[in-house]
């Protein structure tokens, strides 16, 4: 079991002082200029060939506010390069390019399937960092547990819960649901986890510091700013620590 010794409470004044030390590099002025001549020739499209109501969604996501998560910010991502790679396949291009697929001299089939094959490792990309990163964050949490039982029970619970939810993707699917409506799911069982992690804040000893000092307590309006915890780690005595936690009622993390 990992030592305790050191840990302190996750903030947002905490991480804020932790990425101070990795200043943000501003975005190129070219991306301001590139986004305003997508949006000209979104008009310009619009204007020609009214959009389909699956169209206009996306026009309307496009024009939303960035999610200020930066979780949900990660599975919008995905969700809009999904979008976006099913609309450069052919048969999915607006009916005006699969009947003249060039542009003067230019022909756009090739054009768009290079631009496919990028989108697709960008979202392969993503999806690989998320898995990593919550296979890290479960690891980090077993590392401070003892290795017998108690953690295998953890781990078997987490596996159980990840497959039922994967039923659930795979039965929506199935029932031939759009890519929004699949990542909306995607995005529910994610604040699924999330609540179900905050729950076992009423859990007792060490397995409640844990989880607060991974999660973090965010400070909102109306909360007085307190650290998170206000007992310290104690060493397990014949399991006593765990007698207040209910396995049933762990999942993901």
């Amino acid at each position: 079991m990992a030592s305790t010794e050191g840990l302190v409470p996750i903030t947002r004044a905490y991480l804020s002082s932790y990425y101070d030390k990795y200043p943000f590099v501003p975005l190129s002025d070219d991306v301001a200029t590139l986004t305003s001549e997508i949006r000209s020739l979104i008009t310009d499209l619009q204007t020609h060939t009214p959009l389909t109501q699956d169209e206009s969604v996306l026009v309307d996501e496009v024009d939303a506010q960035p999610p200020h998560k930066i979780d949900e910010n990660m599975w919008k991502n995905r969700e809009h390069l999904e979008e976006i790679i099913f609309l450069l396949d052919r048969p999915h291009w607006p009916t005006t390019l699969q009947q003249q697929s060039k542009l003067g001299d230019v022909e756009l089939a090739p054009i768009f399937a290079e631009m496919k094959v990028k989108f697709e490792n960008t979202l392969k990309l993503l999806e690989y960092f998320q898995s990593k990163n919550a296979d890290n964050v479960f690891n980090t949490v077993m590392s401070y547990m003892p290795q017998d039982f108690r953690g295998t029970l953890i781990r078997q619970q987490r596996e159980r819960s990840e497959r039922t939810k994967q039923a659930e993707i795979d039965a929506l699917v199935k029932s031939g649901v759009s890519i929004r409506d699949r990542y909306a799911l995607l995005w529910k069982q994610q604040m699924e986890r999330r609540r179900q992690l905050a729950q076992l804040g009423s859990a007792t000893g060490v397995y409640k510091t844990l989880v607060k000092y991974l999660v973090g307590v965010p400070q909102a309006h109306g909360r007085a700013e307190t650290s998170v915890w206000t007992a310290t780690v104690q060493p397990y005595k014949d399991g006593a620590l765990y007698k207040a936690v209910n396995f049933t009622d762990v999942d993901t993390f």
